[in-house]
């Protein structure tokens, strides 16, 4: 049975999953969301002598119903190779009593290449299917990560192009290197003079914008979204729970049917939404841990019930994190309001409008699955050094707070289930902030040099991703200001 999908502020507005992927945004400007959430159709015990590849096929298939399985087993093919330094693809290591699930193994070190390395695969694939002839324009705001993953995954793409931005000063710089060095023919990388959140809301204007739509189609270009926005980004998300589930089954780590907790740092909320996907297709998940940085808005939403943007945007050393509008919980609130279209588009307009909007007491009861915490940049520092200083295992400046959260989570509510906490990066991304809260006295050192440091703290070899970056040449500098974005884009792809 075909599995469609439908507006999140509007249930009347449908397309089949390939569609979905290729739009990227519904028309409105609603988050595409499957019809239902369907159940593994496959047990446990199988899927634990499973590959990740194999894995991704049962859990993939079951969403992505207008894909052939030759296709879809072509995609997956191509997206989980040789460019991850790990056959595991995700590997699990454990950390005294805590299960770590590293998804930093692909080609820019980040758990967006989960996602990202697939994309461009569906969402060609999907454009064969559907007849179109318009060139694809990738577009995308970035904290961090996204932006050099979509690249990547892109650069060279016959039938695309694409264009991220990110915000000037709010990355790290090996984040901002990764992203300035990316070579491709049709990649085109912007700084803009802004936060994370005017680049986000910039490119859902465009989306948005009929006018521009217009242009676009009459140069012979449509926009799609590498954003996880895109129900493309978010379906293989759901995949690395499934698996790690199984695996630490097949390992014994965990009995046939047990719970477990799950931790995810997270900013724009897919991360930690694809697990709760998870859970609804029965992977036995108990509470889903949302931790945030000092911008945390998401842990003052589970708390309160209202969602809250009007406060001051802080600069972490956590940056993928440093979000205030977090897009992808649309698509949990249409789900808490019983998939009530009109009630989820009254709440995002109140939030585009005045910034906030607050759930009733019965929509608040349906999130008592979720638990939140948050770290402050202190906590997250000494989180790094403890765990470093008792078992040598690094963590990066995002996973060190899932760790702190999770910790604190276990004291406070005395909840004694095992613990899996999604690590998002690897240190050697954000090496400055980990190797000074090793030690402050790696305060003063170039930021390249530390990578050496790092790499005999921790005993790892340094990613391919970052030894490549050392020397390459800067081939994208252009900026602008927040406000300007659109204009860029049409001076990108010379539209008048």
């Amino acid at each position: 049975m075909n599995l469609h999908y439908k507006s999140t502020r509007n249930s009347n507005l449908k397309a089949a999953a390939s569609e979905a992927v290729l739009k990227g945004l519904a028309p409105d400007g609603g988050l595409f969301v499957p019809e239902r959430i369907p159940a593994l159709d496959i047990p446990m015990d199988k899927l634990k002598d499973m590959s990740y590849q194999e894995t991704a096929y049962e859990v993939m298939k079951l969403f992505l119903t207008d894909f052939t399985e030759e296709e879809l087993k072509d995609c997956i093919g191509r997206a989980y190779d040789s460019k991850f330094d790990t056959e595991e693809i995700a590997p699990l290591t454990k950390v005294d009593d805590t299960y770590y699930l590293e998804l930093f193994h692909g080609s820019t070190i980040a758990f967006k290449d989960m996602a990202l390395s697939i994309l461009p695969y569906l969402m060609t694939t999907a454009a064969k299917k559907n007849n179109v002839e318009n060139e694809i324009v990738i577009l995308a705001a970035t904290s961090g990560d996204t932006g050099k993953a979509a690249m990547a995954g892109f650069a060279d793409v016959e039938g695309t192009r694409i264009i991220v931005f990110y915000p000037k000063n709010g990355v790290s710089r090996v984040q901002e290197l990764q992203m300035v060095t990316q070579k491709g023919k049709n990649v085109d990388v912007v700084a803009i003079h802004g936060n994370f959140d005017n680049a986000q809301s910039g490119v859902k204007e465009m989306f948005e914008n009929e006018e521009l739509a217009g242009k676009l189609a009459e140069n012979g270009y449509q926009f799609s979204s590498a954003n996880s926005i895109n129900i493309g980004r978010l379906i293989p998300q759901v995949v690395y729970y499934v698996y790690a589930y199984a695996k630490l089954l097949e390992g014994e780590e965990l009995s046939e049917g047990e719970k477990i907790n799950v931790v995810v740092p997270t900013g724009n909320f897919g991360n930690i939404l694809a697990a709760y996907y998870a859970r609804q297709m029965g992977v036995p998940i108990d509470h889903l841990v949302c931790a945030s940085n000092e911008n945390k808005v998401l842990f003052d939403f589970f708390r309160t019930g209202t969602y809250d943007r009007n406060r001051d945007f802080v600069l972490t050393t956590s940056p993928s994190m440093d979000i205030l509008i977090s897009s992808n919980l649309e698509r949990l609130i249409y789900l808490v309001t019983g998939e009530d279209s009109e009630q989820t588009a009254a709440f995002m307009s109140e939030l585009k409008s005045g910034g906030s909007y607050t759930l009733t007491e019965e929509m608040k009861e349906k999130l008592k699955d979720f638990k939140a915490g948050y770290a402050t940049q202190e906590q997250t520092s000494r989180q790094i050094r403890h765990i470093w200083d008792g078992t040598g295992y690094v963590l990066d400046t995002h996973t060190a707070v899932a760790s702190y959260v999770c910790d604190e989570y276990r004291k406070t509510s005395g909840d004694s289930g095992k613990c899996l906490i999604v690590s998002t990066a690897s240190p050697f991304k954000f090496v400055k902030s980990v190797m000074t809260s090793i030690d402050s006295k790696y305060g003063e050192e170039d930021e390249f040099r530390l990578l050496e440091e790092l790499k005999k703290v921790s005993g790892v070899e340094m990613p391919r991703a970052i030894a490549d970056i050392l020397d390459a040449d800067v081939l994208h500098r252009t900026e602008c200001d927040a406000d300007k974005m659109e204009v860029t884009v049409k001076e990108i792809l010379n539209i008048q």
